[in-house]
């Protein structure tokens, strides 16, 4: 074998057939760690994919004995980006073993806050994580800014609006400071990049208008992460939500309080319109040719090494999918609701038919996860996390692979009904247009047909980045309303924020679920409690039912499906694994170090300083 070095933390190797095993580790611009390793043939096309995460999770051994009470405050720490989501699964699955159903108010604050936290990271995960898989930064340079200026009310108009920023002399500014930064080779956090890959596909005029967006979004995002704090008392890690309800009294009665709220919200939208979804149509419509070509798709829920015909293009994986559903809009109980986002679930890329949502049917294998199992997929109320490390294939060539026959990943494999399937804003986008839901078919049905883009392009690396941007819209939109009816019920003088129970009462043996939406997908805390204490609890996070690895019989996960069928333009600069990877939106910080109490050491970890962001 012959190695072939790469950047960012790659490495390839080829075989006697010509083909080449990437490792990309770590893959940067995500929550957690992560490892991607590849097979790539001749033609440039991935033909086998494997997703490891490198770091043990461990919250669910450590809420163990614990009051239920306390466990949202803890479990909020899995993720650093969506402590929110956690902090209030792990409350409602302990509302629901208490059968406690909370006050309207605080059924609608904290749809804000979740609203909030949809909006800030889908904001975040674009510009910020994903942007520079389609924006190369270095043809900014190039750019003719009166051009951009054109380009950009182009777009804005096709969206119905116009631009976010419009003048040339703006967009001057803009490219001046990266020029400058490019001639003393400081490009600071767009520095290591693979500028000028053949991957990238926008003009330098939509590359600067990209640059500058990535730029004044970083001051946006500030006004999004106030809107979390203001019901949320802090952002990350609210404090506001306890069993029953929430704290946040004061604020619900303060007119100023939601009045506030509303014109963050208001600054949030604007961005969110002007900016946003124009650089969405203009990335869609760039790279649309790869969106929808369907020879370059994998579909089927189960490895077969061969690739099959699909109904999307590049990256889109399996083609099930899965919602539970999120935002009550109803005061009937907390599995009885109107939900704003549907839940269902869809097979094999047929969306004549949604299935209801069974949750028996969910089930957590370990049959390639270093965890100890009993031999068959657990149902997470008698889930276990026990684990069972059995390290890398190291080679004579002086790299270690991951041993693919067997475990490879610290993710469990989540699994409905025996299938894999993804969840996501793809997933709540499809499930909602396919069940005919009036406002997701509403807003899915406008960027269509503002883009002139058929519908088989939601089903793409491309249609994953393009439905987080249309749910971020009609989130954004959904809680102006939401805001308003928070002030009109308070101003009637509705203040009741919580529900008052007997502890010792309901919390002798009983369970319960919190199964909702994060930003990133479907998330479930199941919690068991027996003479007041928790005796088990397990997660099952977004990112584990994305980036979970091969079933008990083969079933390939969504990461490794959507990169299977993809070309590469360079496999020294694997920019296409990066960008579909991206495309998910990885949040594998649902994983904490393994620590020895007495102070001994399990492992070093060397970090490359220069790797790319």
């Amino acid at each position: 074998m012959s190695k072939l070095h790469g950047k960012d933390g790659n490495f390839h190797q080829t075989d006697s057939n010509g083909n080449k095993h990437i490792i990309v580790d770590p893959i940067t611009r995500i929550e957690g760690h992560l490892r991607i390793e590849a097979v790539i043939d001749k033609d440039n096309t991935i033909i086998d994919a494997w997703s490891s995460s490198t770091m043990f999770r461990g919250i669910e051994t450590i809420v163990k004995n614990r009051d239920p009470r306390d466990v949202g405050l803890m479990t909020m720490r899995i993720c650093g980006v969506c402590t929110g989501t956690h902090y209030q699964r792990s409350i409602e699955a302990v509302e629901d073993a208490f059968d406690v159903t909370i006050p309207k108010n605080a059924r609608i604050v904290r749809n804000l806050i979740q609203g909030s936290l949809q909006v800030h990271d889908h904001f975040v995960h674009f510009y910020h994580l994903h942007a520079l898989d389609f924006v190369d930064i270095i043809s900014a340079t190039k750019a003719d800014p009166v051009k951009t200026a054109k380009e950009a009310e182009k777009w804005a108009k096709i969206a119905g609006t116009t631009p976010y920023i419009a003048g040339a002399t703006d967009f001057k500014d803009i490219q001046d400071r990266i020029v400058k930064f490019a001639k003393e080779g400081r490009l600071g956090i767009f520095g290591n990049g693979y500028w000028g890959n053949k991957g990238y596909k926008l003009t330098p005029e939509q590359n600067l208008i990209g640059v500058a967006h990535y730029l004044k979004g970083l001051d946006v995002q500030r006004r999004m992460s106030k809107m979390h704090a203001l019901f949320g008392g802090k952002s990350p890690h609210p404090q506001s939500i306890v069993v029953g309800g929430v704290t946040c009294v004061q604020d619900i009665q303060n007119p100023a309080r939601i009045a506030l709220f509303q014109e963050l919200l208001r600054e949030t939208t604007d961005f969110v319109k002007r900016a946003y979804l124009p650089d969405i149509y203009m990335a869609g419509t760039a790279y649309a040719e790869e969106a929808t070509d369907s020879s370059q798709s994998f579909h089927g829920t189960k490895h077969k090494g061969t690739l099959g015909k699909a109904i999307g293009g590049s990256g889109g994986g399996l083609l099930s999918f899965m919602s539970y559903g999120d935002f009550r809009l109803d005061d009937t109980g907390f599995y009885n609701s109107a939900l704003f986002l549907p839940a269902g679930v869809i097979l094999d890329g047929d969306i004549s038919k949604v299935h209801e949502l069974d949750e028996d049917k969910i089930t957590e294998d370990v049959t390639h996860a270093w965890f100890e199992g009993t031999g068959e997929p657990e149902h997470p109320y008698v889930g276990t996390t026990i684990p069972e490390y059995t390290g890398l294939d190291k080679k004579d060539d002086g790299y270690a692979y991951l041993k693919t026959e067997g475990k490879y990943s610290w993710i469990k494999s989540p699994l409905y009904d025996g299938r894999k399937v993804e969840v996501g804003p793809l997933a709540r986008m499809v499930i909602g247009y396919a069940k005919g839901d009036k406002v997701i078919t509403k807003y899915v049905g406008d960027f269509l047909k503002r883009s002139g883009l058929p519908i088989s392009v939601l089903f793409s690396t491309v249609g994953r980045t393009a439905a987080r941007a249309i749910e971020t819209e009609m989130i954004a939109d959904g809680m102006k309303e939401w805001a308003s009816e928070l002030a009109k019920n308070a101003a009637n003088g509705d203040l009741s924020t919580w529900t008052s129970f007997d502890f010792d009462e309901v919390s002798k043996d009983c369970k319960g679920r919190g199964m909702a939406e994060a930003p990133r997908g479907a998330l479930g805390h199941w919690i068991v409690i027996k003479d007041g204490l928790v005796s088990n609890f397990q997660a099952v996070v977004p990112s584990t039912w994305n980036a979970g690895p091969r079933g008990p019989n083969g079933e390939i996960g969504a990461y490794e499906a959507s990169l299977i069928g993809t070309k590469v333009a360079n496999p020294e600069e694997p920019l296409e694994i990066i960008r579909t990877v991206h495309s998910f939106d990885p949040c594998i910080a649902c994983a904490v170090h393994v620590m020895d109490t007495n102070g001994k050491e399990l492992a070093v970890y060397k970090v490359d300083p220069t790797s790319a962001f």
